[in-house]
């Protein structure tokens, strides 16, 4: 499997013959720095996390472009359909659907889910971590935004990942020591790749906290550049 990073939480996973992207947020993300026909080049999947803008991202744009199919929480999924999405997979918490040689499952996140219409919030479903799993890969969770929770130890036993994508850059997530300390704790995972930091000035800038606390560990950190596939 590759892996490559867009900043932010916006990730794609290239195995056997599929392209999927995770939280595809481009225009607007200070932190994208590479070319959006490229990073969506071949993708046929698309899956969502949670309903905030800087997750949602190019969603809409790219499923027009390419017929991408969308997989994410139900009421967030109703809400993209009223946009114009036309290939939908709507699922929610502790849900797997079969997406033809791979698998999404849908677990537990601490965080919100929604937008701003007139000023005011719009309720769209829950916040999930995704878990990818495909015959001969490792798999892989996302944990999208989230804090600590001790049934990560639970889902973790249940998926049995190899690889976690957790969010370090704090205030609106995890900060680096609890992330660490959920590796450290709950996880379970041979390699862990943070995200969600380095974007906005409000958050952590850089991952050197959380590769400090994990220094030792025996789980491999693997701090990617923007843009650059690596494997796992």
């Amino acid at each position: 499997m590759q892996i490559t990073w867009y900043g932010h939480s916006a990730f794609r996973l290239d195995f056997s013959s599929h392209a999927v992207l995770i939280d595809p947020f481009f225009t607007g993300n200070p932190a994208f720095v590479s070319d959006k026909a490229a990073a969506i080049k071949g993708v046929s999947q698309i899956v969502l996390t949670h309903g905030h803008g800087d997750h949602v991202g190019d969603t809409l744009d790219i499923a027009k472009q390419n017929g991408a199919t969308v997989t994410g929480d139900y009421d967030l999924l109703m809400w993209l359909g009223s946009k114009g999405l036309e290939k939908l997979n709507p699922m929610n918490t502790g849900g797997t659907t079969d997406l033809g040689g791979f698998t999404v499952s849908m677990v537990r996140a601490d965080h919100s889910s929604g937008d701003i219409k007139d000023g005011m919030p719009i309720y769209l479903g829950n916040p999930h971590g995704v878990i990818i799993k495909a015959p001969g890969e490792p798999t892989v969770w996302h944990l999208g935004d989230t804090d600590i929770f001790s049934d990560m130890a639970l889902i973790s036993e249940i998926h049995r990942p190899k690889v976690a994508i957790v969010p370090i850059g704090d205030r609106f997530t995890m900060g680096a020591a609890t992330a660490a300390l959920a590796v450290k704790r709950f996880l379970n995972v041979e390699t862990v790749i943070p995200c969600h930091y380095g974007t906005f000035g409000i958050i952590d800038q850089t991952a050197d906290k959380f590769v400090a606390e994990l220094k030792g560990h025996a789980t491999k950190v693997i701090v990617p550049e923007k843009g650059q596939a690596f494997g796992v």
